[in-house]
């Protein structure tokens, strides 16, 4: 299949959208775990009530921040010359957010197949969200191990 890259400015647009997304879910999530490590220790419950409310935390702060690419990947779409899905005219935007999480968590079942220069945004957001996922994944740990060497 044979992609057009031949508008530069959709290509510059595609690839600032994709550095303010990928930087604001960053932010989100910095901002989030922040929030989390912060008001564990007003939490009296027992240590397990605690890592369900990071684990709780940790998916809600997931599910935003695909759906913020999600947004921004369903407005690039309408952009002339900015892209596509494969097989599909029209696209809802729950079906951008579907894809946005498949891609997110590097699942990638391959029904929907972008093309076009939105493809550079998916790229990245794979990548972004195996970091994030590791960084909460990180992060789980160490609460887990704090919380469970209290007495």
């Amino acid at each position: 299949m044979i992609h057009d890259y031949s508008n530069w400015w959709v290509n510059i647009i595609v690839v600032v959208a994709t550095l303010v997304t990928i930087s604001t879910c960053v932010l989100i999530h910095f901002e989030g775990l922040i929030s989390v490590y912060r008001k564990l220790p007003a939490i009296n419950t027992p240590p397990r009530v605690r890592l369900i409310f990071v684990i709780g935390s940790i998916l809600a702060l997931h599910i935003i921040e695909i759906w913020v690419f999600g947004i921004v990947e369903w407005l690039l779409l309408s952009l002339p010359d900015s892209g596509a899905l494969a097989g599909q005219t029209h696209w809802h935007l729950f079906d951008v957010i579907y894809l946005s999480a498949i891609t997110f968590t590097t699942v990638g079942y391959g029904d929907l197949t972008p093309n076009g220069p939105i493809r550079f945004m998916l790229g990245t957001e794979a990548l972004t969200g195996f970091v994030l996922i590791t960084w909460s994944a990180s992060f789980t740990y160490l609460e887990m191990e704090r919380l469970w060497r209290k007495p």
